[in-house]
């Protein structure tokens, strides 16, 4: 995220002393991506912020797969992954697997309680907040989070969710093998958001003071790789890892609510590239917000019957009515998986009844992959049988 921002006291030059009120000097820290070849930000630290002095094996929950096979459709009711217990729930290891392959994690979690520090060092992650609101601490500094945030958070940040309210914090956790970004083609070829963008800096919420914090002997989750897949590990720092003094810098957490998209719409149909927000290695991520539909005086406001020839197609309903799909069972909280090999598009009788309709109002949050998804190994027991046969007539069923 290109895209400068300056917290705290930094020096003016960088590389340079930044020194206490004491005397002493400030620990700096670079991050950075694709080594020191991409986006970076510098961080100026109390202690050090590599004195470990213990580790330890930390199993990561719920990461086992199975392929979707024999191949077809599905319909996963995420809500149903959670009852009461939710109170006794964290994000980080409270999340559930739903889908996966080798470029990216799709889970979901209903979270009461507040999570351990945890960095994730596989990658970005991209969190979307279908409900409930919190806060999310990082080294950063704070950010609240809020029904419709996307909350986007790079890879090596050390972060804690804390929940607020009596209601569960319900998030769709999206974990990539990679960095998540706005859709380059939104970019100008300096960064900066186009003005043909759906969403622009103004909309991007990023860390405010920072966060200081005390304590000895702290511990944090990692999630990394192995030879055999995704690893965690326990990490026992000297200090807490909040001591950042300032920072600044294009690489940072941030938040964007789904409510500033702003659609774009045409005369006939648009294809879901229209409605891309962001972008991953071998990934694309959507959203299908209210908005007017097409204008032509013969088009047909619901998507065409398509076949995503090079791609898996899920979609996660988390509002309104999405229109193409009523009837089929699909309601808030699912998710449908639409895998290639497989024609999809409206349910029986909504094509025709589209027309004329001026106006969809649905929220939906869309993940295409370029490889096929497996799925996760609880999902079975959420999903609904009969959505195979639900493009079918009655009669066929």
């Amino acid at each position: 995220m290109a895209y400068y921002r300056k917290i705290g006291t930094v020096p003016p030059k960088r590389h340079t002393q930044h020194r206490r009120p004491d005397g002493g000097l400030y620990y700096e820290e670079l991050m950075g991506e694709e080594g020191f070849s991409s986006d970076s930000s510098l961080l100026y630290h109390r202690n050090i912020p590599s004195a470990i002095v213990d580790s330890g094996s930390w199993e990561v929950p719920d990461i086992e797969t199975e392929d979707n096979h024999p191949l077809k459709p599905r319909h996963l009711r995420l809500h149903n992954l959670f009852g009461e217990e939710w109170r006794d729930i964290d994000i980080v290891e409270g999340r559930r697997l739903v889908l996966a392959n080798a470029d990216i994690r799709i889970s979901y979690a209903a979270a009461g309680k507040p999570s351990a520090l945890y960095r994730n060092a596989t990658g970005d992650e991209c969190i979307y907040v279908e409900a409930g609101h919190g806060t999310l601490e990082t080294i950063f500094g704070v950010l609240p989070v809020r029904q419709g945030d996307y909350v986007v958070i790079p890879e090596g940040t050390t972060h804690r969710w804390l929940v607020e309210g009596t209601q569960p914090l319900r998030v769709y956790c999206i974990e990539a093998n990679s960095h998540i970004a706005p859709a380059n083609r939104y970019l100008s070829r300096s960064g900066q958001m186009l003005e043909s963008s759906p969403f622009c800096e103004r909309d991007i919420h990023g860390p405010g003071a920072p966060l200081l914090d005390e304590g000895k002997s702290v511990e944090v989750l990692v999630k990394h790789r192995g030879g055999a897949g995704v690893l965690g590990t326990r990490f026992v720092y000297e200090s807490h890892p909040f001591d950042v003094v300032g920072w600044d810098g294009c690489l940072y957490p941030y938040t964007f609510n789904i409510e500033d998209f702003e659609p774009i719409t045409g005369r006939v149909h648009q294809p879901p590239p229209a409605h891309q927000v962001f972008e991953g290695a071998g990934f694309v991520i959507c959203n299908f917000v209210p908005r007017k539909v097409d204008y032509h005086p013969l088009s047909i406001p619901v998507p065409y019957y398509h076949s995503n020839v090079d791609s898996d197609e899920v979609m996660f309903y988390c509002g309104g009515s999405y229109e193409a799909r009523r009837g089929s069972g699909i309601g808030q909280g699912s998710v449908s998986l639409h895998p290639r090999g497989h024609v999809h598009g409206p349910q029986p009788g909504a094509y025709e009844g589209s027309i004329g309709v001026e106006f969809f109002d649905e929220l939906a949050v869309m993940v295409d992959t370029f490889a096929p998804l497996k799925l996760g190994k609880g999902t079975k027991a959420i999903e609904d049988p009969a959505y195979l046969s639900s493009w079918s007539t009655p009669k066929s069923r």
